[in-house]
Parts: structure tokens; sequence; C-alpha cells
């Protein structure tokens, strides 16, 4: 018989690459992941892994089982759904992850609606990128997180990860009038291409997420997009110093329309033909679960009182231009 959590194991590691990484994920030793991988071979009674260099990857006998294992794992989830479902009420801890303009955007309204309904329930937040958002699920360290991708950087398939939409709104570039020299900024296109509108900010400083994150990958992409290589001198994920750098002009970068509800004097906002999604993610299988369930219809609530308020995207896209109505289209 072959045992769960060494299937577990397994698809971690053809997930994660190495045993070192799947030991750091899981909490155990490297030696203890080998030992328990070397049992479920003798389980299975067949190879399934092989040395590559310093690496160990899987034989096709084990991408077989991990794939096996993928269902094995979701059918657990569904059965844990349902033993949540027979319970009497909501409650319990929930363990949210969420990217860092999701938090003061979507998460205080979701959790004011989770408290309002399920005051038993006792979510727990954590700030992670979207790119770790699936491992994070994988290894029981999330429940349920809101997660994003944009044009230029799609979201990888991932079979052990199910994903629900929530939102799609505009990205903006942010400008200041003038650079650190004191030079006046390039007029601001209000319409065109992508190259016509990232084309007289190419020469410029630019301003992006961290290295390995999704917005900085968006980042870089639409840059090329547009013919050039952005020569980047800051790297912060907090799109309001994103905006305060761009006021002072150290810069230009991309914010989505989510935080460009509180725009710094001397900003100019120029809309691209570029999209930021944002959706909610949990592990598959486990979109039943009353407590999963419960947080999604939260967050489309909270969604749907954004697009009722104020728009984000109210500030001017460019000097003497009209505030534009809002764009957050809720899905």
């Amino acid at each position: 018989m072959l045992d769960v959590r060494r299937l577990h194991l397994l698809r971690e590691l053809d997930r994660r690459g190495t045993i070192a990484a799947v030991a750091e994920a899981l909490s155990f030793t490297a030696s203890a992941v080998s030992q328990q991988l070397s049992v479920l071979e003798r389980e299975a009674g067949v190879p399934l892994l092989e040395r590559s260099g310093r690496r160990v990857v899987l034989t096709p006998a084990g991408r077989t089982l991990a794939a096996h294992a993928d269902a094995v794992l979701e059918r657990l989830e569904q059965a844990v759904c349902e033993l949540a479902g027979a319970r009497e009420g909501i409650g319990g801890s929930l363990r949210i992850g969420t990217f860092p303009s999701g938090g003061p955007a979507i998460v205080p309204a979701a959790l004011a609606e989770l408290a309002l309904r399920h005051p038993a329930l006792e979510p727990m937040v954590r700030e992670i990128d979207s790119a770790r958002v699936s491992d994070g699920l994988r290894a029981g360290e999330l429940d349920v997180a809101l997660v994003h991708d944009y044009d230029f950087v799609p979201a990888s398939p991932d079979t052990t990860v199910e994903q629900v939409p929530l939102l799609e709104e505009p990205v903006f570039l942010a400008t200041g009038a003038t650079d650190d020299t004191g030079q006046v900024a390039p007029p601001a296109v209000r319409d065109g291409t992508l190259a016509e509108l990232l084309g007289p900010w190419a020469a410029y400083p630019w301003i992006t997420a961290r290295d390995g994150t999704t917005g900085h990958a968006m980042a870089v992409r639409a840059c090329q997009a547009a013919g050039f290589q952005p020569r980047i001198r800051h790297q912060v994920n907090d799109h309001r110093t994103v905006l305060a750098l761009a006021a002072i002009g150290q810069g230009v970068g991309f914010v989505p329309e989510m935080a460009t509800d509180h725009v710094p004097d001397g900003v100019v906002l120029i809309r691209l033909p570029l999209f930021r999604r944002s959706r909610v993610a949990y592990r598959a299988g486990g979109g039943t679960h009353p407590a999963v369930a419960a947080f999604v219809a939260a967050a489309r609530t909270a969604v749907s009182a954004m697009g009722s308020a104020a728009p984000p995207g109210s500030k001017p896209s460019a000097p003497g231009a009209s505030p534009s109505p809002v764009t957050l289209s809720p899905l």
C-alpha cells in the first residue's frame, strides 16, 4: 500500500526540483525526505528517482506516480471539504495569503464581511508574492490566497491549484512632471500603442518591483515589447513608494489602478493598454470547503463595493485631463 504522506513528498520533489527545497518547505531534514522517498520506492516496486549530476530527478515511473499523487491528494482535499461541511457553522483558523496591493484594497473589507457573517472564523493574513502561492498552498502554509497575473506574465498552469476570477484592472505608468535633473518630462500621451506610450520614457530611470516577482517580470517584458530595455534604478514592491519616487523625479514605474486612490502631487498617470487580473486561489479540490467558499464570497463582495465607490483611477491620466470613470471590473 502506498503511503499518502510519501506521495506528497514525491509530488513536492516533482514541483520543487531538489530534496533540499522539499525539506525546507515541509520542515523536514533532507535526510528524512530521502529516507521516506526510498521507502516509497520499495512500496512501489520500481525505481522512482535517479541521479542527474548532483540532482535527483524523477524517472518516467516517478513522474507517472507524481501525477497520480495529484489526483489522490485532490480527492483527499475534497473529503476534508465534505467533512467540514458536515459541521455546525464555520469556524477555526483560515490562513490567507495576499499580494501587497491586495492587502489594503481588498483584504480588510473581505475580513470585515467574514467577521459579520462568520464570527467564529479566525482569519490569519500573510503577505506573499503571487509566484510563491502555489508552493504555500501545497505545503499547507496557506488555505486560500489572493493572486494576480499581468499581460506578458500569464499564470503558469498548475494542476495542484484551482483559481476563481475576482477582478481585472488597467495598469498605469506613473511619472513626474520633471526628472531628478529638473528637466521637464516628455508630454504625456493619452492614447496609443504600448510602444508609443512607453517610448518617450525609454531613457529615463525605472522603478520596478523586486527581481523574481511577477511585477518585475511584467515591467521588463512590457518595456521590451515597446522596443527597449529599462534602465532600472529602484526596486520596490510597495506601489505607494513607486508613486512617491515618481513624484520627486526619481524614475517612472507601473502601478495598477487599485493602487491609485492616493496619488501624490506632481505625479502624472498614463493609462496603458495593459491589465492585471486578480483571482482567489486554493488547493485543488478545496473550493467547496465552507471557510474557503466564505472567503471567496467575501472577497467578491469587497471588490463589488470598490467598484461602486470613488474610482481609484479618478486622477487625471494627463495634465488637464478629466477624471475617468471607474474601470475596475469585478469578474
